[in-house]
């Protein structure tokens, strides 16, 4: 039995099957980001002054991965317009270089996160906070090693350092950071670390997810299954035109993350 209109479009919405099924599939994708997006917004709004982190993340590492994403988005599509004029190798070409940015999205993405993760803010005994990235070859079982700055409120590592300011390198022991009875690595910038990094991993991580499902279809599209485009050439084009949606879809979100989180 042959199912209808998995090529063909139906008559009552001029779609075929899995491209009606993408559309539906995005909407719900809206209405999940969009209640993040709305979440961040109320956050934000409702945050004490003095409160809100400024500039915590690198502007031109998110404008890099944004450039990418963008780049990605025209490959797609001259991929398959290479297809629909029956270009296969240039369809290759175009679809390897979309593989190729999403992988240096997801490299540049890990980079951030890794840099997070090295961030301490150490609360210390005498009512001070040293806050910076530790450096590992120098940091022992008994003494951790940062180099940042010393602040005296917590609300002074709500901006960047001035401008000309030089990280300071400091031997911190163990027996002078007020712990409160946590683990160490709670207070590195993770998602524990305040509600801005909380949202930060959630909406990005959620968005990183979907890069790896994207580019995991599109990979499987072009290599695997690529033998689909000799047996049936037009239904081969269509999942080409369905991956290519979900991508300009993920992309579209990041145009939206990008100032939300890094410029405002």
């Amino acid at each position: 039995m042959e199912i209808p209109y998995a090529v063909k479009p139906r008559p009552d919405t001029g779609l075929y099957n899995a491209k009606l099924g993408i559309w539906l599939f995005l909407a719900s994708e809206v209405m999940l980001f969009g209640a993040l997006f709305s979440s961040y917004i109320l956050l934000r709004v409702g945050a004490d002054p003095g409160t809100w982190p400024h500039h915590w993340l690198n502007i031109w590492l998110g404008m890099l991965n944004t450039i990418v994403l963008i780049a990605s988005s025209v490959t797609v599509v001259l991929g398959w317009a290479a297809l629909k004029m029956n270009q296969f190798s240039r369809y290759r070409i175009y679809q390897g270089i979309t593989i190729l940015c999403s992988l240096i999205f997801l490299c540049i993405k890990s980079y951030e996160y890794r840099d997070k993760f090295h961030h301490y803010e150490l609360p210390l005994k005498n009512g001070k906070i040293f806050d910076g990235h530790i450096v590992p070859d120098k940091t022992t079982k008994d003494v951790i090693t940062l180099e940042g700055r010393q602040v005296d409120l917590h609300s002074e590592l709500m901006e960047p350092p001035k401008a000309g300011f030089v990280p300071e390198e400091r031997e911190i022991p163990m027996a002078d950071i007020d712990m409160k009875g946590r683990p160490l690595w709670m207070f590195t910038y993770g998602p524990w670390h305040n509600t801005y990094t909380a949202i930060y991993f959630t909406l990005t991580g959620l968005h990183a997810l979907h890069v790896i499902g994207g580019a995991i279809v599109i990979f499987m599209i072009w290599g695997p299954l690529a033998k689909v485009w000799k047996e049936d050439p037009e239904r081969y084009t269509n999942r080409v035109e369905v991956s290519g949606l979900f991508w300009h879809f993920v992309d579209l979100v990041w145009i939206f993350l990008f100032p939300v989180l890094y410029l405002l």
